[in-house]
This record gives C-alpha cells, structure tokens and sequence, in this order.
C-alpha cells in the first residue's frame, strides 16, 4: 500500500517508533494523525509533519471511538491505522497485582479489538484497509522478568495472524511489528523486559520506523528489527525442549546478577 494521501493513524506517537514513523509517513505524503496520552507531545509531533494531535487512552474503547471519530470528521476515512501504544509494567507471576494485569490486557491487547471494531467496516465496504500491530519478540519468543508483557504480547500476535488469514482476501491487509531492543521511553524503563538485558542490537526509531514504512508497501506481514531474531525464532521452533534450556540458564545468570 502507498502512503501518499492516505489517511494514517500512529498511536503511542508522541515519542519513540510512533514519533518516528509519524514523520516517515508523513515524509512519503500521508496525512497523518498522532494519537497519544500525552497530548502536548503530540501536538509537538504532529505540528512538525503539518498532521493532526489527538489525545487518547487507547486502553479505554469509549476514548479510541471518539479518537476515530475527530479524524475522519478532519481528515476523512481512516485507511492506514499502526497499533503502536503500549506499556511495560509488571514482573513475575507472584508479585503482578491483578490491576496491573488488567492494565496490561487494556492497552497492549484491547486496544487493537477497540480499532478493529469501529474501522473495519468502512474498510470492509471500501474493500481496503491496512492495520499495523506492535508487538515484540517478547510475544513471539517470550521474555525474562516480565511475565504479563510476554503474556499480552502473544496475544497481540495471534490476533494479527488471525486478522490476517481471515481478511487479506478481502483487502484489508496487517502488518505485524516485532522489535527486539529500541532506543525509547519503554527501554529506560526499570520494568522493561529489555531494560537490564537487552537482546539483539539497540535500534534507532527512525530505522524501525523505516521497516515498518517499506514492510506496508510490500504489504508484507512480520517485521523483524533484525536478523538473529528470525534465527532465534527457528531455533525455537525445531527444538522446543533445547530452546527451553537454553532460557533457564539466561534467567539463572540474570538472578545471579540481581
């Protein structure tokens, strides 16, 4: 899919990927509306790609329907939507509270079924459409220290794979995000899963936001940040049991480092 003059929807944009890939779309001549909590930073960002700032908890379906609504009453039909807010919070099966838990499952997962629910029938009746997910290896390969964001974002993946199967056919197409380490808030963060052993290579947001902008052209499903991740997930899938193994002895060496 082309970008240019497409109405396109970057949630989490005020910063980090979505501040990045805000300007990359904008750059290849969507029209762009930057979607976040923190209102001032996205009026930051979307003044500097000439775009539209919306302030809103995607966690909250009430707030993500208004959010569709102001954008296609200023700029149109929504046609490209990237899914990219997100949060980190939380630690191991014992000391997650349930609220964080539901925290987690509200903005993480819930809000891509919010999205989908409002856009997809105009998409479906217009008979194109392209959603964006974010989710990250930590959803394909797990992650160590934070089990209710490895748990959330395996949920984020299989309802891209289902969306996908069940309406390319139909031209709405899906693109699925899965990042190993990002230079962004959620790196600094003490809770993250890659805060204190981060996997892979640190990339740039300006370079995840150019996968994702190539990867949408191509209207080509997983985007990975790099190429040990495929390697990884190969590992994973051969050998189950060695892969498992392999796991416990980094979360042995992480616990001796603690």
């Amino acid at each position: 899919m082309n970008f240019k003059g497409k109405v396109t929807v970057v949630t989490g944009g005020a910063s980090g990927i979505g501040a990045a890939s805000a300007r990359n779309f904008a750059a290849r001549g969507a029209k762009v509306a930057v979607v976040d909590q923190n209102g001032p930073e996205a009026q930051k960002v979307a003044d500097e790609v000439g775009g539209l700032a919306v302030t809103c908890n995607v966690g909250n379906e009430a707030s993500v329907n208004e959010m569709i609504s102001q954008i296609e009453a200023e700029l149109g039909p929504i046609e490209i939507f990237f899914g990219n807010a997100g949060i980190s919070d939380g630690t191991d099966a014992l000391e997650t509270d349930l609220d964080t838990w539901q925290r987690q499952w509200d903005v993480n997962m819930m809000a891509h079924v919010y999205v989908t629910r409002a856009l997809l029938p105009g998409m479906l009746e217009r008979g194109s459409g392209y959603f964006i997910h974010t989710a990250s290896m930590a959803g394909i390969l797990t992650s160590h220290g934070n089990l209710p964001y490895a748990t959330v974002k395996h949920a984020v993946v299989g309802y891209a794979e289902w969306m996908s199967v069940t309406y390319h056919d139909k031209g709405i197409h899906t693109s699925l995000l899965a990042p190993l380490g990002v230079r962004t808030p959620m790196l600094g963060d003490t809770n993250s899963p890659f805060a204190s052993n981060a996997a892979g290579p640190i990339r740039e947001p300006e370079e995840v936001a150019e996968m994702v902008a190539q990867a949408v052209e191509e209207e080509r499903f997983l985007i990975l940040t790099d190429e040990i991740a495929q390697t990884w997930m190969n590992f994973k899938n051969s050998d189950m049991e060695r892969w498992l193994k392999g796991m416990r002895r980094m979360q042995a060496k992480i616990e001796a480092q603690s």
